[in-house]
């Protein structure tokens, strides 16, 4: 299952958000490096909203972007998640 993610250049590193879950995020210093923290930060926060009684949805195929004209370096991709991670409902 693929989650687009939104990676920008911080003063430290990058910070990786995902449009469908807001609030899952990670940073690190490596675009590389962010796409790993990121994947698994959607596997906890899909375990969390689970858990917890909310519906989780698939991914979405598309949504629109807009370039952040502050942001000094910034890029749209996506990361792969085990779906036996992170079924959906």
């Amino acid at each position: 299952m693929r989650y687009v993610v939104i990676i920008r250049r911080t003063r430290t590193g990058y910070s990786v958000d995902v449009p469908d879950l807001p609030g899952c995020v990670a940073t690190s210093t490596t675009i590389e490096h962010a796409r790993q923290m990121i994947a698994e930060a959607i596997e906890m926060h899909l375990d969390l909203m689970r858990d917890s009684g909310e519906t989780v949805s698939p991914p979405s195929q598309h949504f629109d972007f807009s370039v952040d004209q502050d942001a000094s370096e910034e890029l749209c991709t996506w990361v792969e998640v085990d779906e036996a991670k992170a079924t959906v409902g």
